[in-house]
């Protein structure tokens, strides 16, 4: 059994995460800023951490993750303003890679997205370039850390019912994923140790996942 912390813990990802970890025996504990998400997330089986990461300092963060073997990160601006992007995907991002480090967590998994990169090749005059930019500091961030990290690039996210199969790889036939098989990627994923250091692209495909997890390793 191993303790988790799940940043954006009330997301559709993360919840369904937490059901599969805490099904497993594991133990969650899910940081979240508004209040009244307290019961969906405890009901999903973790603890709730009521807590705005944007506004927490490195000090702070490692206070919370102090005791846990791994860290999740599953928030997001949610597309709103450019600043609100940056504060959020990038600088609370990077925090808390500090602050995992901090705390002596070791294990980091960061749910990207699968074109994320120095040439994610999105035009400035798009609406998406502050994320692409913002997820792509905060990956290259994790890539430099001393933690076992692993990054997660999923395609486009659906609200589709789980299939349980994936295509790892830098292209993928389809061009999307639902959030339910990503929640599985990411507890496969910190059940194997042979992920770290290493960044896995995906989309559904015709493989279940575990074996597609191994197979690209």
């Amino acid at each position: 059994m191993s303790r988790v912390a799940i940043i954006g813990g009330h997301g559709k990802v993360a919840l369904h995460l937490t059901k599969i970890l805490t099904s497993q025996g594991h133990q969650v504990s899910s940081i979240f800023r508004n209040q009244d998400h307290a019961a969906d997330v405890e009901q999903a089986g973790a603890t709730p951490v009521v807590a705005d990461v944007a506004d927490l300092s490195v000090d702070r963060m490692a206070d919370v993750f102090r005791g846990h073997d791994a860290v999740v990160w599953s928030a997001g601006a949610g597309g709103s303003s450019p600043e609100a992007t940056y504060a959020v995907d990038r600088d609370a991002a990077i925090r808390s890679i500090d602050a995992a480090e901090q705390a002596s967590v070791g294990r980091y998994l960061m749910v990207s997205y699968l074109g994320a990169g120095k040439d994610h090749g999105v035009p400035e005059e798009n609406g998406f370039f502050h994320y692409a930019e913002a997820k792509t500091a905060a990956d290259e961030h994790l890539r430099n850390s001393q933690l076992a990290w692993t990054i997660l690039g999923p395609g486009a996210l659906t609200t589709d019912p789980g299939t349980g199969k994936i295509e790892v790889s830098d292209k993928p036939q389809q061009d999307s994923v639902s959030r339910e098989d990503v929640a599985h990627v990411a507890a496969v994923v910190l059940g194997n140790l042979g992920t770290v250091d290493r960044t896995i692209r995906f989309n559904s495909g015709e493989t279940p996942i575990a074996e597609a997890v191994e197979a690209s390793l």
